[in-house]
């Protein structure tokens, strides 16, 4: 069972306006976006043909010959609409929200297609937010995960709770909400990436942003027609412009970062049920960016596991390596041509203006992401350039684009040699990803949530990563590191020192539950020619 999560916003922010059908900018999947398109076409030709995605919110987008809001339109065919855990009520919980959000990730409309228009969307309405809580939307988070006979790839999450609605006393975000327990538990036990809306405006809808293993998605917009700037709705970090009273009421308490990747958000065409336009602004529309793109890397996936190329298992399906893969292969500095900053395509910068290379993430080991921008802005053609070499072990030396799913057992390291010198002045971007480990505590024994339940918060081990030279033995000084004692993402960008052979090194620093910790790796690195 294989699936990826993402959740996202509906503050005060989630606008929607009217617009003609000729929009101003292009759409969000052109490569002045998320660089989509061209892997619709030759040579790549994926659309996320036969891969299952979910979606999980307030209502849901309508379907065709069960819906009378949808009964001219036919750009949007979910393969199964529910309420909670139930088929869902002809004309019932149908709402424009949901179905722009579903349009962003499977539309087949010719003008404005999704990211992924052959991907099979399951959706679920939790329904009335009155009587309904975090236990009905665990429920339903659930219900989607099993879809597909178990086989559900991406779920979206475009929508969350407020902190004055959830039950425990003087609650805040840090991590132990019922909602957040149940993704990050749903995350490992039904191998599903959750790919989570950035909490915006005042007041928001924090929870479940407070996730561990989830990815959670801020919005991105336009500069001269390029997504390349974090929208100012968005909410910062603590460290930049947020007072520390909003500290664990809309931000993480401990300093752990929200963010992991920015997404296009800002004034988004979208399909409405009626078939006509609109433009809309907020987090719930760069989440199912990210959901689809999990679709077309998925679709590539069991295209090469089919044909049996080597370095292709069913590791490739893994939720950590999704998310590898995506943190790892963001657009941070725009490359000047030479290749030393790895072919990125655009330079991303925050509510300031300020890009990754004067953020705190790049100059402390200890901290890898960035407040606002995470890892930096989604680019779906360099994932795809990023999963394409395939999973490659510690065991020989690795090409130098990659990745791996593997364990590593406490108190040790695992070293990963580069077949090829590295370039000096070039960067390295490196990113390790592991689970928070959340257990259900199962009253019946049936091995599923049920309302009545509750989840075992059993921590998180602490894994550090670094760059290390390989040429001088007697040297084990790291060129570069990422050694957070309270993330479970460790990521690396930096520039190499000298030219040389180096080395990427994981290591298990503390353990807190299990001795064997499961972890996936990415990296991409720029040889010496």
């Amino acid at each position: 069972m294989n699936k990826f999560w993402i959740i996202c916003g509906l503050g005060v922010s989630c606008l929607s306006l009217p617009v003609l059908a000729a929009v101003k900018f292009g759409s969000s999947l052109e490569s002045s976006g998320i660089d989509a398109l061209k892997l619709h076409k030759p040579p790549y030709n994926l659309t996320g043909r036969k891969i299952a995605i979910g979606q999980v919110e307030i209502g849901r987008p309508g379907m065709f010959g069960l819906d009378k809001a949808v009964s001219k339109n036919r750009a949007l065919s979910p393969v199964a609409v529910f309420l909670r855990n139930a088929p869902a009520k002809s004309n019932s919980g149908v709402d424009p929200h949901a179905y722009n959000v579903a349009a962003v990730m499977v539309s087949k409309d010719k003008a404005w297609r999704g990211v992924a228009p052959d991907a099979r969307l399951y959706s679920s309405a939790v329904g009335s937010t009155k009587n309904m809580g975090q236990p009905e939307e665990c429920l339903s988070a659930q219900h989607i995960a099993l879809q597909n006979s178990g086989d559900v790839r991406a779920i979206n999450f475009s929508f969350g709770e407020p902190l004055n609605r959830d039950p425990r006393a003087e609650a805040v975000l840090d991590g132990k909400a019922l909602l957040t327990l149940c993704i990050d538990w749903s995350t490992r036990v039904h191998n599903v990436v959750y790919a989570i809306a950035g909490n915006q405006g005042k007041g928001g809808i924090p929870i479940p942003t407070d996730n561990f293993n989830g990815v959670n998605v801020a919005f991105s917009s336009r500069r001269e027609g390029i997504f390349n700037k974090v929208d100012v709705s968005n909410l910062a970090g603590n460290n930049q412009g947020v007072s520390d009273r909003l500290v664990g009421k809309e931000i993480n308490i401990g300093g752990r970062r929200s963010i992991g990747l920015v997404a296009p958000g800002s004034n988004i065409p979208l399909l409405n049920p009626d078939g006509k336009l609109n433009k809309s602004t907020g987090s719930s529309f760069a989440a199912p960016h990210v959901t689809a793109t999990v679709a077309l890397l998925q679709e590539f996936a069991d295209r090469q596991i089919r044909t049996n190329l080597p370095n292709w298992s069913i590791d490739s399906r893994h939720h950590q390596v999704m998310k590898a893969v995506l943190l790892n292969s963001a657009d941070k500095i725009q490359d000047s041509g030479d290749g030393l900053r790895l072919g990125m395509t655009k330079t991303l910068i925050d509510k300031q203006n300020q890009d990754w290379l004067v953020s705190d993430a790049y100059q402390n080991p200890s901290i890898p992401l960035d407040a606002q921008m995470g890892t930096g802005h989604l680019n779906a053609f360099r994932a795809y350039q990023q999963f394409l070499p395939g999973q490659w072990q510690p065991s020989a030396p690795v090409p130098s684009i990659g990745w791996d799913y593997n364990t590593i057992n406490a108190a040790s390291s695992v070293e990963y040699a580069l077949a090829k010198p590295l370039k000096q002045n070039s960067f390295v971007a490196v990113t390790l990803t592991w689970d928070r480990l959340v257990e259900l505590a199962d009253k019946n024994n049936n091995q599923q949530y049920d309302v009545d339940e509750s989840f075992i918060d059993r921590g998180l081990n602490n894994l550090d990563l670094y760059l290390v030279k390989a040429d001088d033995l007697k040297s084990e000084i790291a060129a570069c590191s990422s050694m957070s004692a309270i993330d479970n993402v460790e990521h690396i960008f930096c520039p190499v020192p000298a030219t040389g052979n180096y080395k990427i090194r994981v290591q298990f620093q503390q353990q807190v539950n299990e001795k064997i910790q499961p972890y996936s790796l990415a990296w991409w690195t720029v040889p010496v020619k």
